[in-house]
């Protein structure tokens, strides 16, 4: 009886020791965004992945999100995770590029992988390591958490038929994209999304590229530019990501830390899928309110690649950690570069 009575104390003393180990701790962060969570399939997605992360941790787990500038300025989201002021934020990457030039290339790479395949890098080809080990000496743990369509190549108030055109155009463009512009003539400026419209309708810009129709609909700019250009060479993948402070990611339990990429991966696919879903309908009701919707000719393509290649192999000769994405990049997307073109039917090809 002695020994039943010491073998059930023990056993019981083992499940609340291993309860007390797996049991979901309380997590309580503020999470500044860069974009609106109006905004479809690119400011969005973080709500989704909270409302997620509360019922699969019971609650306990609760990443509130705030709208740009309520916690945070948008475009300050870097800073405030990597010096503390906020535990983690959500962002577009690459509006760091002062800072960490290399971040650039995983917001989205001009002529480089789409969606899929950016995905496929990240997760199976290396992606991810290289985008901790670029992040880590700035105090910032980041988590893929977000990608979409390729984005359109910007409205226009006037037709852009040769690189000529963008000369001294008064263009809004981020990351790479802006670069590339500059390098073609355009006086390039980087304006938060919510400043957009204003700065169109008054004429501080001539133009402007923001994100898929469905968002740029949002924003209203077919109010006040007509010539609406695809395709979105600069960014056919549009890459958001959640940024932890390194100090605040390393208290967490790795149930919580599994919860939050596991939830990540998740927003992923929903992005993609949203972003895919809407577009043709946007396209169509911009047709009938005026809007002339128009592919870039071979003349501009070729044009925007020369730059991009330059642009490209003046930010790696100046930037090694940069060198090294961009290289793992290229090797990826050139070795599945036969089955993306013999293993899918052909984009002109009509039945």
């Amino acid at each position: 009886m002695k020994h039943t009575l010491k073998t059930l104390a023990l056993a019981a003393t083992l499940a609340t020791v291993a309860t007390a180990a797996t049991a979901q701790e309380t997590v309580r962060w503020g999470i500044p965004m860069s974009f609106g969570s109006n905004l479809t399939a690119l400011g969005d997605t973080m709500p989704w992945v909270s409302e997620q992360l509360k019922k699969v941790s019971g609650g306990t787990v609760n990443l509130q999100v705030f709208e740009p500038g309520k916690l945070v300025p948008p475009l300050a989201i870097f800073d405030s995770v990597s010096t503390g002021k906020v535990e983690a934020g959500y962002s577009w990457m690459g509006y760091e590029i002062g800072k960490v030039p290399v971040s650039a290339l995983f917001g989205a790479v001009p002529f480089g992988m789409e969606s899929p395949q950016f995905a496929a890098w990240m997760y199976f080809g290396g992606g991810d390591a290289l985008l901790k080990e670029a992040f880590k000496p700035h105090n910032v743990y980041p988590i893929f958490c977000g990608s979409i369509s390729p984005e359109a190549a910007g409205w226009f108030r006037k037709e852009i038929n040769t690189p000529d055109d963008l000369k001294g155009l008064k263009f809004r463009a981020a990351g790479l994209g802006g670069k590339i512009y500059q390098k073609l003539g355009a006086s390039v400026t980087m304006l938060p999304g919510g400043e957009l419209f204003q700065a169109l309708e008054k004429g501080v810009l001539d133009g402007t590229e923001f994100s898929l129709p469905t968002v740029d609909e949002q924003l209203g700019f077919s109010k006040v530019a007509k010539n609406y250009y695809l395709p979105g060479w600069h960014q056919p993948a549009t890459n958001q990501f959640l940024y932890v402070n390194t100090a605040a990611w390393g208290k967490l339990k790795p149930q919580t830390q599994a919860q939050i990429e596991t939830t990540c991966t998740a927003g992923v696919t929903m992005a993609l899928a949203k972003a895919e879903a809407l577009q043709g309908a946007v396209l169509t009701k911009f047709e009938k309110d005026g809007v002339k919707a128009r592919q870039f000719n071979k003349t501009m393509l070729d044009a925007f690649a020369k730059a991009s290649k330059e642009v490209l192999a003046e930010e790696a000769g100046k930037d090694p950690m940069f060198k090294k994405v961009l290289d793992s990049m290229t090797a990826f997307q050139k070795q599945n570069e036969q089955w993306h073109h013999l293993g899918y039917l052909p984009r002109d090809y009509k039945h």
